[in-house]
């Protein structure tokens, strides 16, 4: 496997991996009585940066 195709995956994995986690942490928070902004502020920034990772993956694909 090539290195850029290698990158790509890796980039694809933790996106993947942090959109996950990020909807883990809302679900958990949702179901608990804990009434805290912290958690959300955590589990959105978790979910932009999968966005985030998930898109540069992409266009590194595409352009590959």
């Amino acid at each position: 496997m090539d290195l850029p195709a290698q990158r790509v995956e890796t980039v694809r994995a933790f996106g993947t991996v942090s959109l996950v986690a990020g909807f883990m942490i809302s679900l958990i928070t949702m179901a608990s009585d804990y009434s805290g902004l912290d958690p959300h502020i955590l589990a959105t920034f978790l979910i932009l940066t999968g966005l985030g990772l998930r898109i540069e993956a992409a266009i590194l694909n595409r352009r590959s």
